[in-house]
């Protein structure tokens, strides 16, 4: 009980500096850093894969709701559940040299169950929040993504699919450690360069993925939504579908309680190139009660239509930042590719 009011207090304190606006107050930069610095590999995986919920719970809201783009807000639950009639793949280990890092890498991998060299298979690159590495996923069964992957194969919804979780911290000095200021954050913003340069080569060469945009996945969850958005505005020509789950600040210059983002585009920028060839599904979502990142999602759906860029907004009305949201995000962004590949 008492670890569950800690986790609580941690969380409230980066929602107030995360979540709106306002001059920094209250405690001063250097009480903040401390708590951060206080905070167990525990605690700080609630911002890298989300805040757990209890599978057996209720679904945030009680009634299926269907969007006129096909979106269901919550995941359903024979979707995410462990079935004894479906084989599920494990999430393995591998490294890879990265140039823009100068260093070796990790990243978790998860194959079909019955993954053959023989076939070519879909590739989604899944990237993880801040404070974490390419364990976050494969370390938390709560986020059920071998679960929602391997179902909804089985039930010939999507073809088998690889799915990538690499180490989105992508640093060139090994000694630097993730954190709350600008400079902390400079590292995520270079993975588009690790990704593009290093990782997406690596796993083509060494697995049995298919070439092209429309056979290449990217999703991501908080920092890691938010990297998915620059990368997705950067490099629109390498994914076909795409889904940023509860977006971190800093896609474009903002300040909230706790640190000044520089932003990595300006407002009028975050939009596709004219000449773009742009992906099939661009998606964002949140939880309509998101402690963390409070309306920095919907602000950037605000962006994208004011700039007229085609894509796909929706909330999970009671999720917050947790893995309700991952788990829709993930489940919806795998439909709207079963629904595109259908009607092609």
């Amino acid at each position: 009980m008492k670890k569950n009011v800690l986790v609580c207090m941690a969380i409230l304190l980066i929602a107030s500096c995360c979540a709106c606006e306002k001059k920094d107050g209250g405690k001063s930069m250097t009480d903040k850093n401390e708590t951060i610095i206080g905070m167990s590999e525990e605690d700080k995986g609630k911002f890298a894969t989300g805040i757990s919920v209890d599978e057996n719970a209720a679904s945030p809201s009680g009634e299926k709701s269907v969007s006129s783009d096909g979106i269901e807000e919550q995941c359903p639950a024979e979707i995410s559940a462990t079935r004894s009639d479906v084989k599920y793949g494990e999430f393995t280990h591998g490294t890879y040299y990265s140039k823009t890092c100068g260093m070796e890498r990790g990243y978790s991998i998860l194959l079909p169950a019955d993954y053959s060299a023989d076939k070519k298979y879909p590739v989604l690159y899944l990237l993880h929040g801040i404070f974490g590495d390419e364990y976050s996923f494969s370390g938390d069964a709560s986020n059920k993504i071998k679960e929602i992957v391997g179902n909804m194969a089985a039930d010939g919804l999507i073809e088998e699919t690889i799915v990538v979780c690499p180490n989105m911290f992508a640093a060139t000095d090994p000694n630097q450690k993730p954190g709350f200021d600008a400079e902390a954050c400079l590292p995520y913003d270079n993975f588009i360069n690790d990704l593009v340069n290093d990782l997406m080569p690596y796993i083509k060469s060494e697995y049995s993925v298919r070439v092209g945009r429309e056979d290449t996945y990217l999703a991501g969850f908080s920092m890691g939504g938010r990297e998915t958005i620059f990368i997705t505005l950067k490099r629109p020509e390498l994914f076909g579908y795409v889904c940023a789950i509860s977006a971190a600040p800093g896609v474009v210059a903002t300040k909230d309680m706790f640190m000044s983002h520089p932003g990595q585009m300006t407002e009028s920028e975050m939009r596709f190139a004219d000449d773009a060839v742009v992906p099939n599904v661009f998606m964002l979502c949140c939880g309509s009660k998101d402690s963390v990142v409070g309306t920095y999602p919907k602000s950037y759906h605000e962006l994208l239509t004011t700039n007229g860029t085609d894509h796909i907004w929706y909330e999970i009305q009671g999720a917050d930042h947790d893995n309700n949201a991952i788990k829709s995000g993930i489940y919806n962004l795998f439909k709207k590719i079963s629904e595109d590949k259908a009607q092609k």
